[in-house]
């Protein structure tokens, strides 16, 4: 008896606007967000999380007639059902409903509808009481949970929630994101109140995970009191004194006043590469210290006799030392000149004494808190730091990994985590590390004192007493010290910006950089870099975001390619992008302080010295060999992962995937391909799925454009999969290109007018082609080429990409387009033209009349649409193709908006589909070719069609549709 299976929303329909738009703004939200728990790298936005798990469990409102609502004789009632649907999910993706119950609930009870129905349809199944109680819904697993948003918004709709890894960070960040809150949720807090706060200030409601942040504010409150007292010394404030006013009359008011130094300023050092000069050369990228308007503040060098070499600080930069922002930098990473005697080093020879003689590095000013804000000083106003005490490298001398892309430190002599911080900071570290420890002592004895209830197990045993809460906290404590840890090293530098003056983190993008200047901060002061701030972010995730879990949360390490742990579960899951980014080789930056604290907690998890690599699934040549050996390793690990899923995942819903589009190559008439998208293609449908579904979910903020040769795109796509028939049919070719012709007009009809979703943008158009093509491809065992061999998904996604390209407009259009495919707007010679003309079915002289070029002295050339006269009028144009009406129409839009054009557009109703067709084809042509500000005008005309259409009073007529070649 098969198991009957209703499509879901995700399957038909999505409100893609109010999601990208969601997904977008979220990126810039930062209070109380999750991602502020611990850095992980290419996390999804909560909103498209939320979205696809809430539309991959609901039922579509057509599925009664079978194939969806166009084929049932209730069309309009499906449709005002999915409309109610999609203003959930509109409610649902706003980040003020994040924890707003009602909305939760409306969501959670659409959820249970939709199971209840699955299990009723399902009833008499053989596996009835296995898969189909309707009084219980599904579990849910993410197989390669990272930053754990997937899981999180999984439990927030009421799903009891199972995050895997194989990287132990990413299953820390998932313990303290879905495991720890639910288990602790409720209970007040044990700690101590801090001697500077009332009790009168503290709230008295304890409900979710109040009391729990509130501990961590407690605990770390206390940790840092207890490094005050430790480390303290070695953060001295610096006294204002009459000598330092004289030469700076800007601190007269300041003398004898003592300010707090929240940043020291460094730079790396080598030894000159000239032997007539040989002095100590400071490698100095920028001078630049502040760069607000009235409090600018540069670094100004000076060589004194006997080759010293002086910096001071001045509100003004000398212009003939050049540009301030340039520093002693002259080329690429690694080239410098030298301070004293001008020689320019090269980067082999920096690279060079790097590795065989070390860095040295020198101080070159202070950053104090003053008043009305930063002051800068020289270094030599420093008082001095006493001497540091050695510490206990173990785990932190291990190699960093041999990762040419994303650990550039290591080309410059710095080969282990201990290398990244300056003493002063590894000190720091491994002081605020042992308070973690002593922490979780301290909590457990307040928590036995306060009678809290459980056994003495710990938490990874499972327990939920005194022992176990404890050591909950410490996990967030722990936590706090690698964030802390992001903003305490050697790799960190001054953001000198007129907005913000702060440190920059170590990681500003998915590598170890390697920096010149870099900034140390002071950790116990109230300002930029410091300790408590930390605490004071998580504290804030735990109450405002992690608090209203509805289900119970797992978080285990495990790897995807043989884990058991999806059986029966609901998959939604973010794999790794092919080779975009290292997680491991990253991660053990902040695996070795995680492990200082949290081996005792989770002594499985921390048994190895640094984070597993083998097994991760990311094309990573260096590990493998080679390009090709990578490759392979990719293809053949998340083919098994994949076909894990395909055989355990519950049958009644379809699996969803996500992979984030960024690496692509352009090949001509083969439209846009990558090789890691199409890597993983091949290992989802050798795995066993066919593709009912591609979604482009905006998780990039919208700013970004396509650059040269590169494709930029602001999306993710969502893969929505379900297992192949066992007995799938093979096909021909020729039958494979026929089934697309039928299916891809109607499925591009309903992405770009709209249909039962919003309008898919440009930018996006050439992939969610691809779901209703890849459905075809891979519902098959095979499709076989004329010489028996199975099609490639490459060539399958060449034929869907040509789909795009191959419209059928009028004569001169069709010139237009080749001509700008060959010249886009430059001059070309008239005879090359003509013959395209004649080929094409029109003549200059034609073209000429029609308005879209000029031609004159044997040079022809396009008419751009800033050219085209502002009087023109479609009634009595003789001769009006529709690269007129199209530029005519961008031309309105950007002169005089969108009223102005809907005007124009109402003038001329029929060709309203041909003008879209074509801004779509240009797009799809200007974003293959890196035409950036081009492309940008064909995307914002069509951004702005529905307004345009409003505006309108007749719109809409339906246009022919490409086809394919057999």
């Amino acid at each position: 008896m098969n198991i009957k299976t209703p499509k879901k929303l995700i399957e038909v329909a999505l409100p893609l606007d109010a999601i990208n738009t969601a997904a977008a703004r979220e990126k810039s939200i930062r209070h109380g967000h999750p991602s502020t728990l611990h850095l992980w790298w290419a996390r999804r936005p909560l909103a498209a999380a939320r979205a696809v798990i809430f539309a991959q469990m609901v039922n579509d409102p057509g599925y009664q007639q079978g194939s969806g609502f166009r084929y049932g004789v209730n069309k309009e009632k499906a449709a005002i059902e999915r409309e109610r649907l999609f203003k959930i999910i509109e409610d649902l993706v706003q980040w003020e409903n994040t924890n707003n119950e009602e909305v939760l609930a409306r969501a959670r009870a659409e959820i249970r509808r939709s199971w209840r129905e699955t299990c009723e349809l399902n009833k008499g199944h053989p596996q009835a009481a296995e898969l189909f109680d309707p009084e219980r819904l599904p579990a849910s697993h993410d197989p390669f949970a990272g930053g754990g948003a997937i899981p999180l918004e999984a439990q927030r709709l009421g799903l009891e929630s199972y995050a895997s890894d194989l990287n132990p960070v990413a299953v820390t960040i998932n313990k303290a994101m879905i495991e720890i809150p639910p288990k602790f949720a409720g209970r007040p807090p044990v700690g101590p109140i801090p001697s500077d706060q009332k009790q009168q200030e503290l709230h008295q409601d304890w409900s979710a995970t109040r009391g729990l942040a509130e501990d961590i504010r407690r605990y770390g409150a206390w940790m840092r009191a207890e490094a005050a007292k430790r480390i303290g010394h070695l953060y001295p404030k610096v006294r204002i004194t009459e000598e330092m006013a004289a030469e700076r009359p800007d601190l007269k008011e300041l003398v004898d006043r003592e300010l707090t130094v929240i940043a020291w300023l460094w730079t790396r050092t080598i030894k000159c590469a000239n032997p007539a000069c040989g002095e100590t050369m400071p490698l100095l990228s920028s001078f630049v210290l502040s760069s607000k308007e009235g409090a600018e503040a540069y670094l100004v060098p000076s060589v004194q006799r006997q080759g010293q070499l002086n910096l001071d600080v001045s509100r003004t930069f000398p212009t003939e030392l050049g540009d301030p922002a340039k520093g002693f930098k002259r080329g690429m990473s690694g080239i410098f000149e030298c301070a004293h005697c001008k020689t320019v080093t090269t980067r082999n020879y920096t690279a060079e004494q790097s590795l065989e003689v070390g860095l040295g590095s020198m101080p070159t000013a202070l950053v104090c808190e003053g008043k009305n804000g930063r002051i800068y000083l020289p270094a030599r106003y420093s008082n001095g730091v006493q001497a540091i005490p050695d510490v206990d490298l173990a785990g932190l001398d291990i190699k960093l990994a041999e990762n040419p892309r994303d650990v550039w430190c290591r080309n410059f002599g710095l080969l282990t985590p201990s290398q990244l911080f300056t003493p002063r900071q590894l000190y720091a570290l491994v002081t605020f590390s042992s308070l973690v420890d002593e922490a979780i002592a301290k909590c457990r004895g307040d928590a036995r004192d306060a009678g809290v209830p459980g056994d003495e197990s710990g938490l990874e045993a499972g327990g939920s007493g005194a022992n176990a809460y404890a050591e909950a906290v410490g996990v967030y404590l722990a936590l706090a010290v690698g964030k802390f840890a992001d903003n305490a090293s050697s790799l960190c530098s001054w953001h000198s910006g007129a907005a913000h003056q702060k440190i920059r983190a170590t990681f500003g993008r998915q590598a170890l950089p390697m920096t010149w200047d870099y900034a140390e901060g002071n950790p116990l002061s109230d300002s930029t870099g410091n300790f408590f701030r930390q605490i004071e972010l998580i504290q804030t995730v735990c109450e405002k975001s992690l608090g209203n879990a509805s289900a119970e949360g797992i978080a285990i390490q495990a790897d995807a390619q043989s884990q058991a742990i999806s059986s029966g579960k609901v998959i939604s899951t973010d794999p790794p992008y092919y080779d975009n980014i290292g997680y491991a080789d990253l991660s053990d930056y902040f695996y070795v302080w995680l492990r200082r604290s949290l081996r005792p907690v989770f002594p499985a998890l921390y048994a190895t010295l640094a984070a597993p690599k083998g097994e991760e699934l990311i094309a990573a040549p260096y590990r493998h060999g080679g390009k090709e050996q990578a490759e392979a390793f990719f293809l053949e690990g998340m083919t098994r992962a994949m076909h894990n899923l395909a055989e355990q995942a519950h049958p009644a819903f379809p699996v969803t995937i996500y992979y984030a589009f960024k690496q692509s190559e352009t090949k001509g008439d083969a439209g846009t391909s990558s090789t890691g998208w199409e890597t993983f293609l091949e290992a989802v449908i050798k795995a066993g799925f066919g593709l009912t579904g591609t979604w482009p979910i905006r998780t990039e903020l919208g700013n970004r454009m396509v650059g040269a040769g590169t494709n930029a795109l602001a999306s993710s796509i969502v893969l929505v999969c379900r297992k192949r028939a066992s007995d799938a049919p093979t096909v021909s070719r020729r039958e494979f290109i026929r089934e697309l012709n039928s299916v891809l007009p109607e499925a591009l009809d309903e992405m770009t007018r709209g249909g039962v979703n919003s309008p898919v943008a440009p930018v996006d158009l050439s992939q969610a082609i691809i779901g209703p093509g890849m459905a075809i491809f891979s519902q098959y065992a095979a499709v076989l080429e004329a010489d028996g061999a199975p099609m490639r998904v490459k060539t399958a996604l060449q034929l869907i990409n040509r789909f795009l390209g191959e419209d059928d407009f009028d004569h001169d259009t069709q010139f237009c387009l080749h001509w700008f495919e060959q010249q886009g707007w430059a001059i070309g010679k008239f005879g090359e033209a003509d013959v395209l003309a004649r080929a094409k079915g029109t003549s200059v002289g034609g073209l000429q009349v029609s308005g879209v070029v000029e031609s004159s002295k044997g040079q022809v050339r396009l008419l751009r649409w800033a050219e085209l006269p502002k009087d023109w009028s479609p009634e009595t144009d003789i001769r009006t193709p529709e690269w007129e009406a199209l530029h005519q129409m961008i031309r309105a839009l950007n002169q005089d908006g969108e009223f102005a054009a809907g005007a124009l557009l109402a003038r001329m109703p029929a060709r309203a589909e041909s003008i879209r067709a074509l801004a779509y084809r240009l797009y799809t042509l200007c974003e293959r070719k890196g035409w950036a500000e081009d492309a940008r005008a064909y995307n914002e005309l069509v951004a702005a069609w529905s307004g345009i259409e409003q505006a309108s009073a007749d719109a809409g007529i339906v246009g022919s549709q490409p086809q394919l070649d057999i």
